[in-house]
């Protein structure tokens, strides 16, 4: 079964192979002691959690935003692909954002996020190889069924927002750079404003921390619908508010990270789970991921190779 690491983890990581380079050499340089003969007998130690994984170390790191953890899709499909090659894949669940700094720092072989213009920006940059498209689907509105600040039905998501200022309701943001946070930033942008003051909230958190923060506060956020309606059947109490904005789509894409990284970054095991991830078999696969439970498919389908079958 793959695992799952934390950003802090990583890092975490990177400090200690840095520190213990330097110790090493230090060490080599210290006077010898005198030791016993024999050693007394001791009890083997509890086994240690392994350090959270980089590059190289035999198996796939894949950073990815935290909407298809949450979403449950990452279980969904992980297993299979670890099946099918034979490795065992390391995921990282993060905002957009900081699964392209992975990338960009070489601690990832594999992104899949959700950030256009950031990806974009990485590809120009040189610090991706490939990209492909994979998959949509779209960013909703979300708020107390009452709706205090009168949004519900909008199709406009820029208007609703300006109705949530004008109201101060208190408004639960992302605040972490990913790629639903691009998006919100986006729409305050097209609404003219830069918002403020205790009503907004900027969480840090992940789209699952945020939809719980705001059920709590029975406020409002932004969240991909994925996500939301996975959250749905764990008792939220939050009502899709504003949807069916052209500017609320939301699509997906995954990217080979540059070799020159790193030197053990796994660049052939990343572009076998990018072709795995793109053919049409897996692309149906993902289009009929949550259609039993939520009558509705979570994310569809939308590589090159998947339209060119239709």
């Amino acid at each position: 079964m793959y695992k799952k690491i934390s950003f802090f983890l990583v890092m975490l990581a990177v400090l200690a192979l840095m520190l213990s380079a330097c110790e090493g050499t230090a060490a080599t340089t210290e006077a010898p002691v005198d030791e016993p003969t024999s050693a007394p007998a001791t009890q083997a130690p509890e086994p240690e959690e392994p350090a959270a994984p980089l590059p190289g170390e035999g198996r796939l790191v894949l950073a990815t935003t935290t909407s298809t953890d949450d979403s449950g899709l990452l279980d969904y499909l992980i297993p299979m692909f670890e099946e099918e090659a034979g490795t065992q894949v390391d995921v990282i669940a993060v905002g957009s954002g900081q699964a392209l700094q992975l990338g960009i720092d070489g601690n990832a072989d594999v992104l899949l996020v959700h950030s256009p213009a950031k990806e974009k920006e990485f590809m120009d940059a040189g610090d991706g190889v490939r990209r492909e498209d994979v998959m949509y689907n779209d960013f909703v509105i979300v708020g107390p069924e009452s709706d205090p600040a009168g949004i519900k039905g909008m199709t406009n998501a820029a208007d609703a927002f300006t109705k949530l200022a004008e109201t101060q309701s208190t408004f639960i943001s992302r605040g972490d750079e990913s790629g639903t946070h691009s998006k919100e930033l986006a729409i305050w942008k097209a609404a003219g404003l830069e918002p403020a003051g205790d009503w907004y909230v900027s969480s840090g958190q992940g789209m699952g921390e945020v939809l719980t923060m705001t059920n709590e506060q029975q406020a409002y956020t932004l969240s991909d619908r994925a996500t939301y309606l996975a959250r749905l059947k764990q008792g939220l109490e939050l009502s899709i508010l504003v949807e069916g904005d052209k500017a609320l789509f939301n699509p997906y894409g995954v990217i080979a990270v540059n070799p020159d990284k790193n030197p053990a970054i796994q660049a052939a095991l990343a572009n076998q789970f990018i072709d795995w991830l793109i053919s049409v078999s897996v692309q149906e696969k993902i289009g009929q991921f949550g259609f039993d439970e939520f009558e509705q498919s979570l994310f569809i389908p939308d590589s090159q190779p998947w339209r060119d079958s239709q």
